[in-house]
């Protein structure tokens, strides 16, 4: 069967290159007689890969020699705790940024530790469709929180608040290496890895050395697991780290900067965004749902005509559904897969990664096109 356009929101689609390099060197990685996947962490064989993928994440991010970089478990999601566990140590207190599901599930989880969340500004009165311009954050915080990139809402930061001496969190999980990105603006960056990265299984942390507390520090009941000191000692080898997504995510770096680093994957994403978004501004029966200005260049939900009417109109509503259930199905029938919208969204949804190409996006609007005149 032919590859297909891959539009999913994570797990992602991965380079063709990386893929066939991953596939040529399964029963023998780098002349070893064995897979990545059977390799002793603690192996001569694997501790140059994960000490090449490091290496390349300090390269390409340009991380400052004062920032840790960790290969950690348990996704975005598991961060949410750890952030508030190992920074809400001093006032107990922290600000968060509302744009949608991620950062609201964020705040929740710090509150549920103890933490004292001030949510400062939020998008939520326009269903997360742009971002809350919060130029300065100031107060007695122990850190600021905001997601980058809205994968569900296809929102993105313009640009990045002061915070002053306030260590400033993002969850970069969705946007990671997409652009570049000023490490040192920030006290904490973590992204999981299966969308821009590698496949599900590691999540990158970059720290600041100094916000790392000693694991007695950290929020009472802390899992010595959950305490970045404990990572950060051990080189992200404190127990048996996700070694085969690790020996990906060294491969996809390098295959980033072969295409030109983060500059590069900016002009890339940058020529698909604009090739959709300005599809869907010049369309009469599709609109993207995100307000210009706060557009994600990873992640763009649009609905059809027949939403207009859907929420107050039954009949408009049973209509919309039918229309957006017939495109999913004759898209996936034509090689244009997970391109079904998120609940709180509705429509579709197209993720454009930094693997998909522009041939990918242009097939997609090709479509896009057919369906409406036929519809």
């Amino acid at each position: 069967m032919a590859r297909v356009y891959n539009f999913s929101a994570g797990p992602s689609c991965l380079p063709e290159e990386v893929l066939k390099e991953c596939a040529a060197e399964m029963l023998d990685c780098n002349g070893t007689g064995q897979s990545v996947m059977e390799m002793s962490h603690r192996s001569s064989a694997f501790e140059p890969i994960i000490q090449d993928a490091e290496a390349m994440v300090r390269k390409l991010m340009n991380v400052p020699d004062n920032y840790k970089v960790l290969f950690v478990q348990g996704g975005g999601s598991t961060q949410f705790a750890m952030v508030a566990e190992n920074l809400g140590i001093k006032n107990k207190k922290a600000a968060y940024i509302e744009t949608g599901v991620w950062a609201k599930k964020a705040a929740a989880e710090a509150k549920k530790l103890g933490v004292a969340v001030d949510v400062i500004a939020s998008s939520k009165d326009k269903n997360y469709s742009y971002i809350p311009k919060v130029e300065k954050i100031s107060g007695n915080y122990d850190y600021a929180y905001i997601c980058f990139n809205n994968t569900i809402m296809g929102t993105h930061y313009e640009y990045i608040p002061d915070t002053g001496d306030i260590p400033l969190v993002a969850d970069i999980s969705s946007c990671v290496l997409s652009e570049p990105l000023d490490v040192s603006k920030f006290g904490l960056l973590f992204a999981g890895a299966q969308k821009n990265l590698a496949p599900a299984g590691v999540t990158l942390v970059i720290i600041r050395e100094d916000l790392i507390p000693e694991p007695e520090a950290c929020l009472p009941g802390t899992p010595t697991m959950l305490a970045y000191k404990t990572h950060a000692d051990n080189g992200s080898m404190y127990n048996t780290p996700p070694c085969y997504t690790i020996y990906v995510l060294d491969k996809v770096l390098h295959w980033i900067e072969k295409n030109g680093g983060a500059e590069g994957m900016l002009k890339r994403n940058k020529e698909k965004a604009d090739y959709l978004y300005n599809f869907l501004d010049s369309s009469d029966f599709y609109h993207a749902t995100t307000e210009k200005g706060s557009r994600s260049l990873m992640n763009v939900p649009f609905l059809t005509k027949y939403s207009d009417h859907a929420a107050d109109d039954e009949a408009a509503a049973a209509k919309e559904k039918a229309v957006n259930d017939k495109f999913v199905k004759e898209a996936t029938a034509a090689g244009l897969v997970n391109l079904k919208g998120h609940r709180l969204v509705g429509g579709m949804r197209a993720s454009i990664y930094n693997a998909m190409t522009l041939d990918g996006v242009k097939a997609l609007v090709e479509f896009m096109k057919k369906f409406a005149a036929n519809n």
